[in-house]
């Protein structure tokens, strides 16, 4: 519920059109509702799984966009491997979140492997990224916007190889530092 109405939130926030996505905000709200009452995982899945979908669908509306064509294109979000800048700075900033809930998890005594919503799999901090879930979009997504209007990063910050994108060594510096 908090990851879906915090999305909300930063679509409401940042969304750069004359006027904002209120259909896609209206089900976003709905979606949250309908998370606080689900019967079970399966559901909760589902429920979360559609919110992302309209999310993402309009996560481009809060990037700039350069009258010269120079822009951050974002159709979709996809993971691995990312497809694009955009994805790339999103998958980037959720590793560097993991990590710190991860540390954080184990320096209180929890074992940050031990989840409820994310499965426990060998190698997968699932209670970290439970927790990090709601921080998201405020945290995560923010900074990639941020650092993407601000012009902080730039295309040739990136890679291609094949059909992924990647974060140079200087562009995760830079992105890091602001």
């Amino acid at each position: 519920e908090a990851k879906i109405r915090n999305a909300r939130t930063l679509l409401r926030r940042d969304c750069r059109d004359a006027q904002p996505p209120e259909q896609a905000l209206a089900e976003l709200k709905r979606h949250a509702e309908r998370a606080r009452h689900a019967a079970g995982m399966a559901e909760l899945l589902g429920i979360e799984g559609n919110a992302a979908a309209i999310y993402f669908a309009h996560f481009a509306t809060m990037l700039k966009q350069d009258p010269a064509g120079a822009a951050f294109d974002f159709a979709r979000r996809s993971r691995r491997p990312p497809a694009d800048p955009v994805n790339a700075l999103l998958s980037f900033v959720d590793t560097l979140l993991v990590r710190t809930f991860t540390i954080t998890l184990s320096a209180v005594g929890l074992d940050p492997y031990r989840g409820f919503y994310h499965q426990p799999r060998y190698g997968r901090p699932a209670l970290a990224l439970d927790l990090m879930e709601p921080f998201r979009p405020l945290i995560a997504e923010s900074s990639v916007i941020q650092a993407i209007n601000n012009g902080e990063v730039h295309m040739e910050d990136f890679v291609r190889a094949a059909s992924s994108v990647a974060l140079r060594p200087d562009g995760r510096k830079r992105f890091i530092a602001t």
